[in-house]
This record gives structure tokens, sequence and C-alpha cells, in this order.
């Protein structure tokens, strides 16, 4: 089963930054949108944030609009979640996500992202 890789996480003040990047292997997923999610406990999982294979689209959730940002690197197979003026609430451990079966994202409700690999996930705590 194919893993996905983040890293970037960490513990950060509120106001402060974060740039998470996910990685897949090399000559992996070449047709696949890619997307974060994020869990904190006690809480269900959230859809926070999709970019399509070609990375014109990104869609994001009300949570986070204005705040953080999806790029991806097709020649590296990267994806990435730059974090900007975080708040406790944005405590979680974050996960990357790839929809192989998809390019895009889905136009409708964005906590319908469909995936089928995944990482680890890495932990982001906001906290002063």
């Amino acid at each position: 089963q194919l893993k996905l890789v983040e890293s970037g996480g960490g513990l950060v003040q509120p106001g402060g930054s974060l740039r998470l990047s996910c990685a897949a292997p090399r000559w992996t997923l070449p047709n696949s949108a890619r997307g974060w999610f994020r869990q904190a406990p006690g809480k269900e999982r959230e859809v926070i944030a999709c970019i399509s294979q070609s990375g014109e689209m990104v869609r994001y959730a009300d949570s986070v609009k204005g705040r953080f940002s999806i790029s991806r690197d097709n020649d590296k197979n990267n994806v990435y979640l730059q974090m900007n003026s975080l708040t406790p609430e944005d405590t979680a451990v974050y996960y990357c996500v790839a929809d192989s079966r998809h390019l895009t994202c889905p136009m409708d409700d964005l906590a319908t992202m469909p995936y089928d690999y995944w990482g680890q996930g890495t932990q982001v705590t906001v906290s002063s």
C-alpha cells in the first residue's frame, strides 16, 4: 500500500505560521487530486483543502479560508499546506491524502472528497 509522508508539524504560538509538506514516491499518483484533512481530539475529521492534479483548482473549508494555502509541485510529487494566522482551534493531527480516481476536487461539498491514499499524520499544536 502506497503511503504518503507528511512533515513540518510542530508547536507554534497563536498568530504564527507553519508549512506542511506531503511527499509521495516519484512516478506515483500521476493523475490525482490531493488534499489535507485534520482531526482534533474528540472532533470529527475535517477536510480542509484540496488541489486538482493541474494545480489550477483549489478549494478550502470555511474554517481555514484566507489563512491556509495549498500548493503542489508535480515534478517532485509533493503537496504543501502553508498555514498562517494559526489559532488554538487549528490544533490537530494533519493528514495528506490523494484521490487517484479524480483529477479535480469536489465541486460541491469539500467534505465529500474521496481518497484512497493517506499518510501517517503530523501533529500541529498552537499554544502560547
